[in-house]
């Protein structure tokens, strides 16, 4: 699954001369997060409900003089910037301007992984410098969602393709020890046989079971080896 697959289009943008209080309105009618700055169709910044929090308008611009003197005193090179954020009146002197974002053909799970390591709810999806999308954790959970609906429609696979499927996955993983475990498929239900070096590895062994289509139950008696007689 790729960000195209997923990502919202078209998007709501606004231009970098959008007044502030137009684009606090547009957040909250519209029920986003934050809005892309375009500028001749090419992504230039964005705003979002972060960059709104301290305003002079609702007082809130008080935050940023509170604290001890000698705060303020190491903190003032920081003092001209936070006085334009809380009084500037157009999109392009509050919006972020180095935005994070990904193209149309970045798999889900790297779109994801910028979600969580840059700590940001949405990144817009880029084309040529142009923005033709934004992918959101909403967006993500959506396609979650939307594929746990579309696999119960799907006519279930053979024991011998379900089996096939999940010894290829768990020979992927470097928990599993195909000489020590077994897999059979009968009538859609999963049994492992065999041992397990520990409960971690019998409950992998259970999820990759359950994440293959057509798999009904799962059944793992398999004993750990800390628990089997000793040989000595």
């Amino acid at each position: 699954m790729k960000a195209r697959d997923i990502m919202t289009s078209p998007v709501i943008t606004v231009g970098p001369d959008t007044p502030v209080h137009e684009i606090a309105a547009l957040l909250f009618e519209r029920r986003i997060s934050a809005l892309p700055v375009v500028e001749d169709g090419r992504l230039v910044g964005i705003v979002s409900e972060a960059d709104l929090l301290h305003r002079h308008e609702i007082g809130t611009d008080c935050i940023a003089q509170s604290g001890s003197w000698w705060l303020r005193l190491f903190s003032a090179d920081r003092s001209i910037e936070d006085y334009i954020k809380s009084h500037a009146r157009q999109a392009r002197d509050i919006m972020t301007r180095e935005v994070v974002s990904v193209a149309p053909d970045t798999a889900a799970a790297q779109v994801a992984s910028v979600l969580e390591t840059r700590g940001i709810k949405r990144v817009p999806v880029v084309d040529d410098g142009r923005l033709v999308g934004i992918v959101s954790r909403a967006n993500l959970v959506q396609a979650l969602a939307r594929t746990a609906h579309d696999a119960v429609r799907v006519t279930p696979p053979s024991d011998q393709a379900i089996r096939a499927r999940l010894l290829a996955e768990l020979q992927q993983q470097s928990w599993w020890r195909r000489g020590a475990s077994t897999v059979e498929v009968n009538d859609g239900r999963v049994t492992y046989r065999g041992i397990v070096e520990s409960a971690d590895e019998r409950e992998a062994a259970r999820i990759a079971a359950e994440n293959i289509p057509g798999v009904r139950a799962v059944e793992d008696s398999r004993p750990e080896m800390r628990d089997l007689p000793s040989m000595v």
